[in-house]
């Protein structure tokens, strides 16, 4: 038997951070040793809340937790993961679309850094929450208390008012994918797959 720690790394955007992700994050990291929320870093897809933020938030959720830690990255999942002595990438499901999804996502890493993924299912009560609809009901002045913990509804809207978009013409509204296909922008590749 193998006195060595086990280390899973749970990757995403966490913009923001929701209950639905703080419920795969514990569960996670009653799993293994470490668990790292690896916050990914893409310009490209412009966040809301800052990433050194995003950290900072994570870690005042997590703090009473000590084997879970957050920390940036840019590049591949598989990379990071590896980088850090993690044999497991840890990926939350909501839905059939998300399992598709992710299943392909699985398979690529496996092939491109011999890293399983291990799949944690959402909390009924958990799987409906996505990120794009908690961005897109603040910014229409929703209360999000029930969907993201208060800390996370004030750096949204916080974040909202210092760019002069909380209006009702903050979002055109929800387009309907959810969970974006290989390729798009905020690839999977980069932990991006399913907010």
């Amino acid at each position: 038997m193998s006195n060595k720690k086990s280390i899973a790394v749970l990757p995403g955007t966490y913009d923001p951070i929701t209950l639905g992700h703080m419920d795969i994050i514990e569960r996670g990291a009653e799993l293994y040793d470490e668990l790292v929320v690896a916050v990914s870093e893409n310009p490209a897809k412009r966040p809301l809340i800052p990433i050194d933020e995003r950290l900072e938030l994570i870690g005042l959720l997590t703090r009473d937790k000590p084997n879970i830690r957050a920390e940036m990255f840019t590049g591949m999942t598989v990379d990071f993961a590896k980088r850090i002595g993690a044999k497991v990438i840890l990926r939350g499901i909501r839905t059939f679309a998300d399992f598709e999804y992710e299943f392909q996502l699985a398979l690529a890493n496996r092939r491109l850094g011999g890293v399983e993924t291990v799949f944690i299912m959402s909390s009924a009560e958990r799987s409906f929450i996505r990120s794009t609809l908690i961005k897109e009901a603040v910014a229409l002045g929703g209360d999000m208390s029930l969907f993201v913990p208060p800390p996370v509804q004030e750096a949204l809207r916080r974040n909202l008012e210092k760019r002069g978009r909380i209006s009702v013409r903050s979002f055109v509204g929800l387009d309907g994918e959810e969970t974006p296909s290989m390729g798009k922008d905020g690839s999977g590749l980069r932990g991006e797959g399913i907010e």
